[in-house]
């Protein structure tokens, strides 16, 4: 089961604290992003907590040209809901910076960008918390928790567009399907991404059943773009937070930029270019350090219980 937190922990996180961490992670961004995350802040842009008859979920809407953006939440108080935030403040302050950049024909983005905004907000704010952390522990948590990011919105959304992109060709040569031959084919994609044949997690059968109520296989086919968008976001990111000379200009000038240009363009002119190895190789290389920083904390754990 690889869906279990790796460390217990009692960490809350009222409401307040979420917005502080919000803002402080945001500060590479700069003054003026960071006066709008404030405005929303202070200006009721959030709907946060749950309540009877509301919808579950996170959402951000910012169609409305000449308003506000606006987000709904189901804040509940853990880290995973923080996270939630900041995700969405990403999608808010896209739409936000592209409608006041933008004129009304080009304000609209794709998918292709936007959940570069989002994902970008996630390592943001994973930087800071981990440089922040009062133990091991609790650095450990969100070490996991990054981790579990990066396997859902990388590895896992790649497996279903591969999923979907199979059957897609089945129908194109005439191919019948039938419920029993998408379990074949998503049980085989399975083992192979969690290494079953060489042992490094158990598939059981049963779960190759779980193509049958992921919604995203009923749309039209979009979830590879969840791993080209963190692929790019983690460079990005990356290259903000260490400072790169003109990183933080070349981010929000892709923030600002709307549907003004092809998507995969506006993120090459932002230095990312998705049809190359370098983002890929650069989500894998955090996926590293983040479990070669994992090892280095559970080793000094075991040495001390030795001591």
């Amino acid at each position: 089961d690889i869906y279990p937190p790796l460390v217990e922990t009692d960490l809350e996180f009222p409401l307040e604290r979420a917005k502080m961490l919000a803002i402080e992670c945001s500060r590479p961004l700069g003054d003026a992003y960071l006066s709008v995350m404030q405005k929303g802040f202070a200006s009721r842009w959030i709907d946060y907590y749950p309540r009877p008859g509301k919808r579950s979920g996170a959402y951000m809407n910012g169609s409305v040209y000449d308003v506000h953006p606006y987000m709904l939440l189901n804040y509940n108080g853990d880290f995973e809901s923080v996270s939630t935030l900041v995700h969405e403040f990403g999608h808010a302050l896209h739409s936000h910076l592209t409608n006041t950049n933008q004129p009304y024909v080009n304000s609209d983005y794709s998918t292709f960008v936007a959940e570069v905004a989002s994902t970008s907000n996630e390592a943001f704010l994973m930087d800071y918390v981990t440089k922040h952390a009062q133990n091991d522990a609790e650095r450990l948590y969100y070490l996991g928790f990054a981790l579990e990011g990066i396997r859902g919105t990388f590895f896992r959304q790649a497996m279903f567009a591969e999923f979907e992109l199979i059957i897609h060709e089945m129908v194109d040569q005439g191919e019948v399907l039938t419920g029993p031959r998408f379990t074949e084919i998503y049980g085989d994609l399975l083992r192979r991404y969690h290494g079953h044949d060489q042992g490094i997690l158990t598939i059981d059968p049963l779960y190759a059943i779980e193509w049958a109520y992921i919604p995203h296989f009923y749309y039209n086919f979009y979830v590879f773009q969840y791993a080209t968008s963190i692929a790019g976001g983690s460079l990005l990111s990356a290259d903000v937070l260490v400072g790169k000379p003109g990183a933080q200009e070349r981010y929000l000038n892709l923030l600002k930029a709307g549907s003004s240009e092809y998507a995969y363009d506006l993120l090459k002119k932002a230095g990312i270019d998705l049809a190359s190895p370098a983002p890929y190789q650069a989500l894998v290389d955090r996926a590293n350090r983040i479990m070669d920083e994992m090892e280095t904390i559970l080793a000094r754990q075991t040495a001390s219980r030795t001591d």
